[in-house]
């Protein structure tokens, strides 16, 4: 009986042995665990790619910095290794990444899936250099941004002066400040403590993360630009993974990467990102949210106070020895195709 359960505890160890991983890959990003970037986008993905690698990969997702740093500091995790894989937003590195930037100026947003699509296209052609140093796996965007308000109502571009609103880009801020507002920049995790301390009046992000920061329960009014659930702007988002952590895959094992990365997971993350954002919308609406609507016909002075923004951009890259005229225009049209 002694060499038998022996024998039996030697046979146990030497499956668990057998089922180990041959690679661990650990997932840092900056929002909550009940966020939809993990629930319904990065746990999908990891799962695939664990099974697809026939559980020689395991994914490990570290939600709300749980391995440390801040989240403007989650780019350079990846590339420097600190992390295998991390998914921050671009513009919370103010001018680091200017190229990208395009699809955070004032009225260059649509739906999640439409600017995600966009931007796989406008990568491939612009965004090489910027990305240079880390594998990128998917560069995408939730829909567009509206504007959650603890108690002002916001119906028309007047109602913006003087109310401090959180911005979470440099292009963001430069919009905000030329329609009247005061631009607090902050990453969106620390929005509901500003909000409830009176830091900030409001914020604009997508409806998609209300849920997960609890801002249903802060914000009393909301705002909508341009048509139901249409925003003012988004922000460039990106799953980039280490170099060398890419690198060192077998073969096999980076086939699988690359089957479940680029336009693949983009499709896949457009579409999560839409499902949420329409479900947290009725969410609000069901508990009660009062919602304004500011009609196409009346975003002309919106889209004139905010040319600079967009002049400012389109100079930059030509100081930069790019044509940003050009650039402009290709990227407004990704996005329009991306619509049809």
């Amino acid at each position: 009986m002694k060499t038998s359960a022996i024998a039996i505890i030697a046979a146990l160890a030497m499956a668990g042995t057998a089922q180990a991983a041959d690679v661990v890959l650990k997932v840092h990003h900056f929002l909550p665990a009940v966020a939809p970037i993990q629930t319904d986008v990065l746990e999908p993905w990891a799962a695939a790619i664990e099974e697809q690698s026939g559980g020689r990969i395991d994914v490990e997702i570290y939600p709300a910095m749980q391995l440390g740093g801040k989240p403007p500091q989650l780019f350079d995790q990846a590339r420097d290794g600190i992390v295998d894989i991390s998914w921050t937003l671009l513009g919370y590195t103010p001018g680091r990444f200017p190229i990208s930037e395009v699809f955070e100026l004032p009225f260059m947003a649509g739906t999640a899936a439409e600017t995600t699509a966009a931007l796989q296209e406008f990568q491939a052609k612009y965004m090489g250099d910027e990305l240079r140093g880390v594998h990128p796996l998917l560069i995408h965007a939730p829909a567009a941004y509206k504007f959650h308000m603890r108690d002002e109502t916001v119906a028309s571009m007047a109602d913006l002066a003087g109310l401090k609103i959180r911005a979470p880009s440099r292009t963001m801020t430069e919009g905000l400040n030329a329609l009247g507002a005061t631009a607090v920049g902050m990453p969106v995790p620390e929005v509901p403590q500003a909000m409830t301390t009176g830091v900030i009046d409001g914020a604009v992000i997508p409806w998609e993360v209300t849920g997960a920061l609890r801002l249903n329960e802060l914000a009393k009014t909301h705002t909508e630009i341009g048509q139901e659930n249409g925003g003012i702007a988004t922000s460039v988002m990106a799953l980039v993974m280490n170099q060398s952590s890419y690198d060192r895959l077998p073969d096999d094992l980076r086939q699988v990467i690359d089957a479940n990365s680029g336009e693949a997971l983009a499709a896949m993350a457009g579409a999560a990102f839409d499902a949420v954002e329409s479900r947290e919308r009725q969410a609000a609406i069901d508990g009660g949210a009062e919602i304004t609507i500011i009609p196409e016909a009346d975003l002309g002075p919106w889209k004139t106070a905010t040319d600079g923004v967009v002049n400012d951009w389109v100079a930059s890259m030509d100081k930069a020895g790019l044509d940003g005229a050009a650039m402009l225009a290709d990227a407004r049209a990704m996005l329009a195709n991306a619509g049809q």
